[in-house]
Formats: structure tokens, sequence, C-alpha cells
């Protein structure tokens, strides 16, 4: 593994941008951007590890907030950032990113990016990361935890238990093994659930947009009514997007077995509460278990008001689907070491905004990023700039979106300086950086 990585930022130049060493077999080397003066900042109580992972390499300057800011509390905190971390409550306007002009990337220590608005951050060159499959495990375990508790009715037993009501009745509590489960969305976590579910006595079927391969004995369902129809559980596990707002609404919940249960631990926006609160009332379902709401307090502590709330077999739970010590340790180790990979080697795979690259350096050569627009003519322009001022490209890589173009360039080490100068005046350049 690479010691030490040189960095260099385009927008500040400093005296060492002179001194710039690689060597895969030294620990010696001088850096021409200092880490300690690379500013990373980690909100909303991101795990330790992250911290670590980033310390123990050398970067020094890493600073912790326990909750989450506000915009314009962001906006004053972002200006010198580097690297941004957030979860869920911190949101990336395009307001604060216009205020962060040194940020490289955003490590969203979570699975979701909609909290960030991400053809923005394309547009301004800033990778964003996120862990996709580090909690997937945690949340599969509380879905069938919710399910046993709300197919026993257990709620409203614990509840009259509390209240000194002893109410040892078996009407309407019922075994897990050979009912079926309807999943939602057959992706990292569903596909789980299936796995787990399957192997408590369960038949699975599953309704997904996309063809996706059964595991076990679970069975593609061609339609999202016709899951419904058939399922005694279903279990959410879709992305927040137009076309999955409020999918489960008043019209669909007429589809459900009469009993059925309903498991949201998605997204808010997925099932209309109001609806849902009025299938409950009616006891048409006959439980719920809802992790994730269309409007979430900003912090621990703060007041939360549903429509859900004070019906019976329902559970309310505050967004924790995900939240266990193994899957926040997991997370903050994914996250920052995408973060670290960008940084010092340039590696994208992850991202949602900056072309997928990654490539072994090279140690004859010193390694310049360069972002920009995705027009036509810009790797001509680079080329024809280099070449004109007989600067060899020793290893050239692109990759390109609808919005941005990604090219790392491995140049001769004496002429490297003068080519980074001469690629930040590049027409629709948005970025460029020395690696090493």
């Amino acid at each position: 593994m690479l010691a030490n990585i040189v960095v260099q930022f385009y927008y500040q130049p400093t005296k060492y941008s002179q001194s710039i060493y690689f060597c895969i077999m030294s620990k010696k080397i001088l850096t021409s951007y200092p880490k300690e003066k690379i500013n990373i900042l980690f909100l909303e109580n991101i795990s330790d590890k992250a911290i670590h992972h980033f310390k123990q390499n050398g970067y020094t300057n890493v600073k912790k907030i326990t909750g989450a800011l506000t915009e314009d509390e962001l906006i004053k905190a972002i200006k010198d950032v580097h690297l941004l971390g957030i979860r869920s409550k911190t949101h990336i306007t395009e307001k604060v990113l216009q205020a962060a002009p040194k940020l490289q990337a955003i490590g969203c220590f979570c699975i979701g990016v909609n909290q960030v608005q991400l053809k923005a951050a394309m547009q301004k060159g800033v990778a964003v990361f996120n862990a996709p499959y580090s909690n997937t495990r945690s949340v599969a375990e509380l879905v069938i935890g919710s399910s046993i508790m709300l197919i026993r009715k257990i709620i409203d037993k614990n509840n009259a238990a509390h209240n000194g009501i002893w109410q040892k009745d078996a009407r309407g509590s019922y075994e897990l093994r050979g009912k079926t489960l309807g999943i939602i969305g057959y992706g990292n976590i569903g596909s789980q659930v299936s796995v787990l579910a399957e192997s408590l006595g369960m038949k699975i079927i599953f309704y997904d947009v996309e063809t996706k391969l059964p595991l076990g004995n679970a069975v593609a369902c061609k339609s999202l009514k016709e899951l419904i129809s058939h399922a005694d559980i279903v279990s959410l596990h879709v992305p927040e997007t137009p076309q999955t707002k409020k999918m489960i609404n008043k019209h669909s919940l007429k589809f459900f077995k009469k009993g059925g249960i309903l498991i949201n631990y998605a997204r808010g926006e997925v099932v209309d509460l109001e609806a849902l609160a009025k299938a409950l009332k009616e006891q048409h379902l006959s439980g719920a278990a809802v992790d994730v709401f269309p409007v979430e307090p900003e912090k621990l502590g703060d007041s939360f008001q549903n429509s859900l709330q004070g019906l019976n077999n329902v559970i309310l739970t505050p967004h924790i689907g995900g939240s266990t010590e193994e899957a926040q340790q997991n997370i903050g180790e994914d996250v920052s070491n995408k973060l670290f990979q960008f940084l010092e080697l340039g590696v994208t795979y992850g991202s949602h905004t900056v072309p997928a690259l990654s490539l072994p350096p090279l140690e004859t050569t010193h390694r310049i990023l360069h972002i920009h627009k995705n027009v036509p003519g810009v790797l001509s322009a680079i080329n024809a700039t280099l070449s004109n001022h007989a600067i060899n490209i020793v290893g050239q890589y692109l990759k390109t979106n609808n919005e941005i173009g990604y090219v790392v360039l491995d140049i001769d080490k004496k002429l490297s300086a003068q080519a980074l100068s001469l690629l930040k005046n590049i027409k629709e350049t948005i970025k460029v950086r020395m690696l090493y």
C-alpha cells in the first residue's frame, strides 16, 4: 500500500509546488500540499472509525460535530473545507456548494444521497460517495423482528401489561411460518430480507421494476397489485423517486389482504400516512411498522407528531433501521475509505457525480486530475495544449457522463508543474488538482 501521497489543490498554490516527489518504496516524501492543511469536517456524530482512518494517515485537521447544521450554519462552516462527511439530516444545497470553493468530495455516511443536490455537486466537480450496502443486515433483521412482533400482536399485549391489564389471549396471533412476505424492491436489503424470512419458513414473493434474480424459492410478481393482494406482510425497500412517492396510498391499500401488515423501512414519502392510518382504524390492516417519515425532526429530543400515533399494533421508530453499532462502524469504514482513495489516488468508484475511474499509480510520473464540462473539444484542447509545449502524456484516462468529463493524466515529473498551470486555463475547466 502506498505510504503518503501528495495532494495539491489548484485554487491555492503553495511554496511547495516545485518540490513534488513520489516514491513507492519510501515513506519520506515531501508533499506539495501538507496534509495538516487539508480540512475535513464530519457532521451528525459520524463514527470515530472515519476520523481514525484519516488521522492515522497523516490528516490531522479533522473536525467532528455531533448534530446537523442548517444551510446558513453550513455556509459559514464550509468555506475552507476540502472533505465533508454528513448523514441524512444535513442538506447540501446549491447555496452551500457555492460557498465551498475548496470542496473536493462529500461522503454521505448512510445508504442514500437524496440529501445532496447531485446535479449542483456534479457541476461543481464535487465527488459524492455513500455506503449503499453497509447497513443492509441491520435493516433486514429489524424487518424480521418487527414482523414477528406485529403478527403476534406483541405491541398491544405489551401496552396492556404496562397498564396493568393481563391479555393472555391467542386470538389474532400467528406464526410467521407458512405466511407470505411480499417484498417491494428486491435490492440489497430486500433480497437479504428474503433470505432471512425464507429461513423462518415464509413464502417469499417480490416486485421490482427491474428484472432481478430470485434468491432461494422467492417468486417474482408481475405487478404491484399482484404482490399486495397475495401477501400477508408487505415490506417496502425502494428509493424515493417521483415514481415511488405515495406508491402505498388509499387506492393501493384497498388491495391489501384483510388483516395484512405493512412495514416501511425505506423512505418517508413512499407511504401516504393519512391513508394508512385510515386503513388501520377501519381494521382493514391489522398492523404496521414505520421507521421513516415525510417530515422528521432535526435532532435528538425534538418534538415529533404523526397521524399513526396512538393506533393499535403500530410500531413507530425514529429512523433507526440501520442504526446499530455494527452498521455505523461499517459505514464509517466504507465511506471514509472512498473519500481517502479519491483524495490520494483519484479513484472515483462509487461516486454519484464524477465518472468512475480506478487506476494504478505510475512511479515515474506525476498525476493530474482534470474535471471539465462535457462538451466537444475539451480533450482535444488538453492534448493540443500539452503537445504545443512539448509535454508528453505518459498515461491518460477519460470517463464522462452527461454533465462532466473526468480526465486523469500521468505527466513526466519534470514538466508536471507547467502542465498543471496550462490545464487550469483550458476552457470549460471546473477543477484541476495534482495528486502526486
